[in-house]
């Protein structure tokens, strides 16, 4: 058996790049930690890390022990919190996860509904930027997005379409196109381009097959992983951005929003609830809770703030 103390020492000592470090985090001596990390490497017969200048660096052997401890700990953490809730009587949970742009448009309202109706459950949310791992979890409820027929099938899960929503793009105030109604997406090929979503994710993806085509490829000159940053440099001037009309509800000052159209963007987002769990109340009210969130993204009020 690894010792999962050990495997939460060696995480720290990966994430802060020193035993010094970790020590110094972790409240144990330098030498303490170094005879985890020894101990650890005997008990997996692998080389976990090596030094590098005054640091060290994992192996890639560490690497991948790394990113499983990381697993398995909060695995240890989520069953720790499951026995505080039979402690304190309160053994129903709902898990559930997450993409930004929702996650904070939405989940504030729902969580603090689901708080007042249900409250001896633990609502345990994930909000993740970047593509979503069901499998990480499985939670009992994600938020995902789908582009056309990419139909994120998950065993265990059915599929409940919330909303589909069309792109934006965001401009500065004194952009030329910024007074526009509606703008075609050719149009913006001869200006400078600030991203906002991860490489492979699904909501750059259908910016990318939009800019296609209409016959060109964005002049990214800097590349972010979340809305919110993306509008920053927007309002700095240094770019234009696309997004979904959800992630641009919360405009930055000095910026405007304005509909594309030849071709539009747009993504579907959708609930995946866990079989097992579909019968549960709490899981059917936040699934109606949801749907109302998305019925107000399309109301015309909403709709006309974007």
């Amino acid at each position: 058996m690894i010792d999962t103390h050990r495997l939460m020492i060696f995480r720290s000592v990966v994430a802060s790049g020193s035993v010094n470090r970790a020590a110094a985090v972790l409240g144990y001596t330098p030498s303490a930690v170094s005879q985890h990390l020894a101990a650890l490497q005997r008990e997996t017969g692998l080389k976990l890390v090596e030094r590098v200048g005054r640091g060290i660096e994992p192996t890639p052997a560490g690497r991948v022990l790394a990113a499983e401890a990381t697993r398995v700990l909060e695995q240890i953490d989520a069953l720790g919190a499951t026995v505080d809730d039979l402690r304190d009587g309160t053994s129903q949970r709902l898990s559930m996860s997450g993409f930004a742009s929702a996650g904070t448009a939405w989940m504030p309202d729902v969580v603090a509904t689901l708080t007042t109706e249900f409250p001896d459950t633990r609502v345990l949310l994930r909000i993740e930027e970047e593509t979503i791992d069901i499998e990480r979890g499985r939670p009992d409820i994600a938020l995902v997005v789908r582009l056309g027929d990419r139909v994120p099938t998950v065993a265990g899960y059915t599929e409940h379409s919330l909303l589909t929503e069309p792109y934006v793009v965001v401009l500065p105030e004194g952009h030329e196109l910024a007074g526009r109604t509606s703008i075609d997406v050719a149009e913006l090929a001869a200006y400078r381009w600030v991203d906002n979503d991860v490489h492979l994710g699904a909501c750059r993806q259908a910016t990318i097959d939009a800019c296609a085509a209409a016959g060109f490829t964005p002049k990214f000159v800097v590349e972010t992983t979340d809305h919110p940053a993306a509008l920053r440099f927007v309002a700095r001037g240094i770019g234009l951005t696309v997004l979904p009309r959800l992630g641009a509800v919360e405009l930055p000052s000095g910026t405007v929003a304005v509909p594309l159209v030849n071709p539009t963007p747009q993504r579907t987002i959708c609930a995946l609830v866990k079989d097992s769990q579909a019968c549960a109340p709490v899981v059917i009210r936040t699934l109606e809770l949801l749907r109302a969130c998305a019925a107000e993204s399309c109301s015309p009020r909403r709709s006309a703030e974007a």
